[in-house]
Order: structure tokens, then sequence, then C-alpha cells
């Protein structure tokens, strides 16, 4: 019996520690450790409600937009706040170029060379290469000047962004063409995440951080010219994603079909829902709320519903709060998998551990069209390829047609995130068309002031990682009590009271893992939920 350990996992946006048990080249436990204390709690307190939303977006450099919404909505909830039609549609286009950005930058960036080889590329030959992306039907680049500079990277010893990888690894499969046009396309996909921040940019003012999506809507008022400009990066953004992103997917997934067999995790869903519809209601957003269990059945799901456990996390604050009640009492020691060992708080839905982010998301959207229930307004019908669409396709072309429990892996992890970037980019152009017409229409309402100064209230939302959840408590114009449940809490909990261990604690049991000094599945597991 041996121990892998990866401390720090690279190639994320956060700090974290994984560390297993294995056995017989199996993990067999498994503790995922949070290293890094946040507080943003304690820092809102007896501030003016107003603040939150420019001050807790600072949680994540990433996804900063989805803290800033959560906050804006929770700060709206407390004080009854409704905000106009057209806040609706800029923001959701507003949220819709974070969730392009973040998926491209996931996959390319953060979780890719976890399965492409940049080394084993510089054996491609060329011409073979031109052929698979053509047969791919995917997106053609001068790979003779790419491999070009990626043999003068490695003869020079300095592999710079390729640094640093278990290269060496039989876990490293792809055809050496296929690697290059992966690593074409990652080299090409930072140009792509550029665009797509520059919508937000258009639209907030800057990135990371945008500045207007504040309580009562927004302060963007957008221009025939401004719209024009979104409309054609959304537009460039959608070719990258349909002819690289989709097709590097299905190219890749046939020589790693073994990732369908574990990672798995604990099998609950959860998501709050995001992007609204006409009629505010969370649970018919493009992406709807619901909790999925085994078996794959939806439930209701609210606020209420949540606890957070700190039995093996560094608090002293009492245990098994829901957040509206919630206390942030830190409190360090030891680094101890038998006792404390995460500043994670171990979150919990219906007291069951849960899984968020795209795959929980696109689970959710698929049992509900299942079911009968559409997700975009018949209209958009042939301009918008949704989840389940999406999905079946992807599993007839892996030769698993009607077996959508095969999503409940690594590999189904991977794909749906990318099979959501592909549903977003056609909701985005759908979005910009209402926005136009709205405006041509006479609407110009786009904030609405607040009228009162109490209130307690809870905006839950939804970021490119997963569910977001902010709770604050309004007296006399000042924040006595703001909680935030991150998407990252909820993916790496520690083990809560009873000892149920949490979502991706539970993907790494089982998971292979052939070389405990380079534990590159364990890495792949770890990424998967883009911590």
């Amino acid at each position: 019996m041996a121990r892998a350990v990866i401390d720090p996992v690279t190639r994320i946006e956060g700090h974290l520690r994984v560390e297993c048990e294995v056995s017989g080249g199996e993990v067999t436990d498994a503790w995922v450790s949070g290293t890094l204390y946040r507080g943003m709690e304690t820092v809102m307190l007896d501030r003016h409600p107003e603040d939150a939303f420019y001050v807790t977006q600072r949680i994540c450099g990433v996804c900063p937009i989805s803290h800033s919404h959560a906050s804006s909505m929770s700060t709206e909830a407390a004080l009854g706040i409704a905000i106009p039609n057209n806040a609706r549609i800029i923001r959701n286009i507003l949220e819709a170029a974070q969730y392009l950005h973040s998926h491209i930058l996931w996959f390319y960036t953060l979780a890719a060379l976890d399965f492409v080889s940049p080394i084993n590329a510089l054996s491609a030959n060329i011409a073979d290469t031109y052929a698979l992306a053509q047969a791919a039907g995917t997106r053609v680049a001068d790979f003779g000047a790419i491999a070009k500079r990626l043999t003068a990277f490695a003869e020079n010893g300095q592999l710079s962004i390729f640094g640093g990888h278990y290269w060496d690894h039989p876990g490293y499969v792809l055809p050496a063409e296929l690697d290059l046009i992966a690593t074409a396309h990652y080299l090409e996909a930072l140009e792509m995440q550029a665009v797509a921040n520059e919508i937000v940019a258009v639209i907030g003012g800057k990135f990371p951080h945008p500045m207007t999506s504040v309580p009562g809507g927004t302060a963007f008022v957008p221009t025939e010219q401004k719209l024009d400009d979104i409309l054609f990066r959304f537009t460039k953004v959608k070719d990258f994603i349909d002819t690289a992103l989709i097709p590097d997917t299905l190219a890749i997934a046939p020589f790693i079909l073994d990732t369908a067999g574990y990672g798995g995790g604990c099998g609950n869903f959860l998501s709050w829902g995001v992007f609204e519809a006409s009629d505010m209601d969370p649970y018919n957003r493009f992406l709807p709320r619901g909790f999925v269990t085994g078996g794959l059945k939806a439930e209701e799901v609210g606020p209420d519903d949540v606890t957070e456990y700190v039995d093996h996390s560094w608090y002293d604050s009492a245990s098994g709060l829901n957040p509206s009640k919630g206390e942030t009492h830190v409190k360090f020691d030891e680094y101890n998998v038998d006792a404390k060992y995460s500043y994670g708080k171990a979150a919990r839905c219906k007291e069951k551990p849960a899984e968020v982010g795209p795959l929980a998301r696109m689970v959710a959207a698929y049992v509900y069209e299942a079911g009968g229930k559409s997700l975009v307004p018949d209209e958009w019908a042939g301009s918008v390829r949704t989840p389940k669409a999406l999905i079946d396709l992807t599993l007839e072309a892996l030769g698993v047609a009607g077996k959508p429990e095969i999503l409940v892996s690594l590999l189904g992890r991977i794909a749906a995130r990318n099979l959501e970037a592909a549903y977003v980019a056609d909701l985005a152009l759908m979005w910009v068309g209402e926005l136009v017409a709205g405006i041509k229409g006479g609407d110009s309402s786009y904030f609405k002031a607040r009228e009162t100064f109490d209130g307690a209230g809870a905006g839950l939302w939804e970021a490119p990682r997963g569910s977001v959840g902010h709770w604050i408590d309004i007296k006399n114009n000042k924040i006595q009590g703001y909680q935030v449940v991150a998407p990252t809490t909820w993916d790496i909990a520690p083990r809560d009271a009873a000892g149920v261990l949490g979502p991706m604690e539970q993907a790494l049991v089982g998971a292979p893992c052939e070389d405990v000094k380079k534990p590159l599945e364990l890495l792949r597991i770890a990424h998967s939920f883009d911590p």
C-alpha cells in the first residue's frame, strides 16, 4: 500500500492538495484539501450591501462575473428588487462571454495537457496531420510551422509552458498527428479566450472584475455599434468552438474510452440554474435548476436544502449550518487526514454530497428535456442545439447511443463542459438579437433602484465551474451576515460529520494509478472538476 500525493495541483485557479491511498494499482481512499483560506465572509461584515458586488467577485479571477451576479441577486432578493428585462438579457450575454472564455481556457490550457503531448507531436508526419484534420472535421493550422516552433523548444531544452509534465507516462496514447493538431489549437485558444474577454470589456468595462451588473440591473446601456462589436466576437468564438473544440473532443475521445469507466464520483448533481428566461423562474432557466440523484431523477431544490459541515475543516464554527445562519471562524492546527485537513467546508445538498459544474448542469438539462420540457423558445428551435440533442449526437458518435449514464465518468465530465460551450454559444447569438429587438421596440429600462434598506436573501446562480450561492443579511443598510458557497466548495468538500467523502474524493476512489510518483490518472480527475 502506498500514497500518491499531488501538492500543489497545478493548472488550476486556487490552492489544492490531493492525497490518495493506492493498493494494487487502484485508489482505495482519498483526501482532497483546499489549502487557501479566503475569508471573504468576514471581509463583508458592516459594509454597505452595494459593496458586495465589487468585493466578492474578487473570490475568483476566472469567474468573477458569476460571483458578481450571485451577489447582486442576493441583494435584490433581500430588498425586493425585480430587474428590468433588458438587464436580464445583458446579464445573460455577459455571463455567456465568461462561460465561453472559461470553457475554452479549461479544455486547452488547463486540462488538455493531461491527454495531449506536445513532445509526441514532434514526431508527427505533417502530410498525415493535414489529412487527419480534414477527416476529423477540425480546423486547419500551419502545422509545419508549429512543428518547427515545438522542435526549437525541445532542442533548446526550454519547454516553457510544456515543461514539468509526465510526458513519459504510458497514459499518453494519442497519435502524434492528433497531438500536433491539438497543440496547434492550444495556441489558437489563447487568442480565442481574449476575444471572449473583449465582449466582457465592452459590457463590463474590463476583465476580470467587471463593473456594471450592480444590484438593480445593469449600468451598461448598449448602442448599435457596441452590439455589433459583441455579435462579431461571439460569432468568431462560436466558429472556434464548432471547428476546433467540438471536433477535437470527438477526435480524442475514442483513444481515452477507458476514462468512461471511472472517475464518476458521488452520482448526485446540483444545478441552481443559469441564464434567465423572461419569466425569471429558476426552474425555467436556459440551464434549469434541479438536484439529480441516482437513476437520473430530478428533484426541486432551494437555498434551505444546503448545509455545511466543518468536522474535518479548519474552523471552530458550528457544524451542519445552513448558510443563512452560517459562521466563518477559522482555526488551523495541523494537516491530519484523520482529523481536520482542509479549509473547504463539506457542503451538502439535502444531506448528500453533490457534484456541481457543467456535467451537473447538462445532466439536469438532459433529464428535464427527456421529461418533455423545452429549454428554448419555439422560434429558436432551429438555431440552438439543446443539451439533449448535443449529448445524444455525441453518444451516437462514440457508439454508445441511448446510454446517457456513461456521462457519470471522467470522460463524461470532460465532454459535458465542451458540449455546454456549444449550447451557450448558440444562445448568445439569440440573446443579442433579442436585445436588439427590444431596443428597437422602445424598451429603454436597464436599472431599478431599491426602496428598502433591510432584508435577507440568497442569490443562487451558476459559474462555469458550478453552483454558486451568496447569502446576505442586511440591517440598517449594513451587511450583518454574508456567506458564500462557491462551486469548488461543493466539489472539493472533505468528509462530513458522518464520514461521507466529498464528490472529488469519491471520484478518485476506484481510479487506476499506475505510478504513485507520476499519478497522471489522478491529476486528470482533479483537473476535470476545474477546481
